[in-house]
């Protein structure tokens, strides 16, 4: 209990703190959204070019970056600022969270939370919620749980990008390029049908590291449509169980991440 309010005490003090100078706020929050409407306008371009993408229309494209962009906006709210540990570690300020009786993780991602990003989330929801309406959806109660979780799901895996990508700081402090070649490289690949993409590639990304399961194959199981790549029907409601395996790498590899951590002494 003392924990939690630990944690809300710093979570507040951070609320009040991002609020304090109103204007500047209310500039950077609105200014903030812009990443995910760019991300929905590009397939919108697209879409102007042609009239279908991978052998999906532009209603079923706009269901798969809706679910993606979610989940992403999500993650980037209350995950995304792990980003910042390297700088933490090249300062030595991380000694200080590490000497608190508080898990690090969670003082890391209070000790600045971007509330500037709370608007992508409730685009990204907005667009999900517009696409749901455009797509003739034949309601289950499975879809109905589908259509729930999948945004959780999605959040959980960029979370899990985010922190897999943080972690490398532990070993390797300019390790930021690649680290986001992942989370927001891996937030493009999922915006739009993996069909598009070829060979290795696709296998690697979609399959092998689960992004395929991000939006593609859950909007493909709410839609009733077959893979076209031939996966079977179950596939896109396994969306929830790559996230749990995700967030499992990404304990491990944070917690190994944080004893082989060196003080830097200041």
């Amino acid at each position: 209990m003392g924990e939690l309010r630990a944690y809300v005490a710093l979570g507040s003090a951070q609320l009040r703190s991002a609020t304090s100078y109103r204007a500047s706020f209310l500039v950077e929050l609105f200014g903030n959204v812009g990443a995910t409407v760019f991300d929905v306008l590009t397939v919108l371009v697209l879409f102007r070019a042609t009239p279908a993408v991978g052998g999906f229309s532009l209603r079923e494209a706009v269901l798969i970056v809706g679910l993606s962009s979610a989940g992403f906006a999500l993650a980037d709210l209350t995950v995304g600022n792990v980003d910042r540990l390297k700088t933490y570690v090249r300062a030595g300020t991380l000694d200080a969270v590490l000497v608190r009786p508080l898990p690090a993780l969670p003082q890391l991602l209070l000790m600045d939370l971007p509330v500037r990003k709370a608007l992508r989330v409730v685009f990204g929801v907005t667009v999900l919620g517009v696409a749901v309406a455009a797509n003739h959806i034949d309601w289950t109660p499975g879809r109905v749980l589908l259509i729930v979780l999948t945004p959780i799901a999605a959040a959980v895996f960029f979370g899990s990008i985010f922190v897999l990508s943080a972690s490398l700081a532990f070993w390797w402090v300019d390790s930021g390029e690649i680290g986001s070649a992942f989370t927001y490289g891996g937030r493009d690949f999922t915006s739009y049908p993996v069909s598009v993409y070829g060979g290795w590639f696709r296998n690697l990304f979609a399959y092998a590291l689960g992004f395929g399961f991000v939006a593609y194959q859950p909007a493909l199981a709410l839609l009733g449509r077959a893979d076209p790549l031939g996966l079977p029907a179950w596939a896109g409601f396994l969306s929830p169980l790559v996230a749990v395996g995700a967030a499992a790498i990404a304990a491990v590899v944070w917690r190994t991440g944080i004893r082989h951590y060196r003080s830097t002494g200041s």
